[in-house]
């Protein structure tokens, strides 16, 4: 196993140190914009020829049927049935918290302004396939889509070689309130719900990760038709960590991330140079019993483990790299949390796994990745949402405000601005005087 140890790194030791793994999705815009060209003049004709291509699959229809959903209840262990109704009714608890409050101000006699929130009518969740299916990547996307009150929550997923969809998948859809399910994968389902096809609704905003592929084609239908969730990248975690800290959880902290995928990032940042090697050697003997340890190993290979002068420099170090996911194991860690500014989500204290988070403690485990924690929130109920502005003038607000209005528009020198403005204001001074 090769993970370095960093100690007391300047600037530009930890620029080089910090380095995301990178691979330049624009290289691939080509490829996926002739898929969604496709898509788009085609409809359901490209996507089923699209999915024999990649998928490796022959299908009558692209939507699950409802015997479908039904079977799929029955294949499912019950106690991860449990288990995933635990995560969902605590996802649902925390994100209903986060409801929106409409405000009313009078700014000045006669003006009042507003602010409403309104859901977005129609979303898109997109779910990848492959070895591990991310069906609690549903219960996070379309908990939060429900409780907003989006009309419409479609899902893609790519099916399996004989037309399945995984049906711990379907459970999750159905128990979070997913309208519709579809078999499609890859750039061609993000084309599909961009655009719409005969079978799959346009919507209004994609959700999801996926592969290169899929980030590619979010891009590219981003620039016009449709939003998206947020840029997103690899997976990554920092753990901050001091003396009192427990090698062997930082360690399986540190391999939780590692083992999502050979682009991941761990990073430990320690004041405590024994820490630091002792979890080396728990990574070592913790690393030999996954059964994903190849994958996890490469992740390594391009982590790091950080020595830092003090915990000031360990917080600048993390605000400095902004993770995704953040786990606080130090003596004093809700005071050392009140200094962190760039993160995706924290997890406070020895006990706070970072797996907690990603399945059930209820916060939302899509988060900004490669450093958007900077500008970028994690997924939330406001994301589902519009915030709309009313505002009404009286006479009064008329007069209170329209002198300005009309000065500042000539200002500007938008004269049709001024007279919208003016034509109203003369029209209740001729008012005034009638009377």
């Amino acid at each position: 196993m090769d993970i370095r140890i960093l100690e007391y790194p300047d600037r530009d030791q930890l620029k080089e140190a910090l380095r995301r793994p990178a691979f330049d999705v624009t290289r691939l815009f080509g490829t996926v914009q002739g898929v969604i060209d496709a898509v788009c003049k085609e409809g359901d004709t490209a996507l089923k020829r699209l999915e024999e291509q990649f998928d490796r699959v022959s299908l009558d229809s692209l939507c699950v049927s409802e015997e479908e959903m039904e079977a799929a209840t029955q294949k499912v262990d019950t106690d991860l049935q449990n288990a995933i109704r635990l995560a969902y009714e605590n996802i649902s608890r925390f994100h209903a918290a986060q409801h929106f409050d409409s405000i009313r101000v009078e700014t000045v006699p006669g003006v009042i302004c507003e602010q409403v929130a309104v859901p977005i009518e129609k979303v898109g969740l997109y779910i990848p396939g492959g070895s591990a299916p991310l069906f609690s990547t549903v219960l996070m996307l379309a908990a939060p889509a429900r409780i907003a009150g989006c009309k419409e929550i479609v899902l893609c997923t790519p099916p399996s070689r004989d037309g399945s969809v995984n049906p711990v998948i379907l459970f999750a859809a159905r128990l979070a309130g997913v309208n519709r399910v579809f078999k499609i994968g890859g750039s061609q389902a993000i084309a599909a719900m961009a655009y719409g096809t005969e079978s799959v609704p346009k919507v209004d905003k994609i959700f999801g990760p996926g592969n290169q592929y899929v980030m590619a084609a979010k891009q590219l239908v981003s620039l016009s038709d449709v939003a998206i969730d947020m840029p997103a990248g690899p997976s990554e975690v920092e753990v901050l960590a001091d003396g009192t800290a427990r090698a062997d959880f930082v360690a399986a902290d540190l391999l939780s991330q590692a083992e999502h995928g050979a682009d991941s990032q761990v990073v430990l940042i320690s004041t405590s140079r024994s820490l630091l090697e002792k979890v080396r050697e728990e990574l070592e003997r913790q690393l030999a019993l996954l059964p994903r340890h190849e994958v996890a190993e490469k992740a390594l290979s391009h982590s790091v483990l950080i020595l830092a002068e003090n915990m000031d420099q360990a917080v600048e170090l993390t605000n400095y790299y902004a993770p995704e996911h953040l786990v606080i194991s130090v003596e004093n860690y809700r005071e050392v949390a009140r200094r962190i500014r760039n993160a995706g989500s924290i997890f406070l204290g020895p006990y706070s796994c970072e797996s907690a988070g990603d399945y059930a403690s209820g916060t939302n485990h899509t988060l900004p990745t490669k450093g958007y924690a900077r500008a970028y929130s994690g997924l939330n109920l406001d994301v589902f949402m519009r915030k709309m502005t009313l505002q009404e003038l009286t006479p009064e607000g008329v007069k209170a405000i329209g002198p300005a209005v009309m000065a500042m528009a000539t200002g500007e020198q938008l004269e049709a601005h001024c007279r919208a403005m003016e034509i109203r204001y003369r029209s209740i001074e001729t008012e005034s005087q009638k009377q």
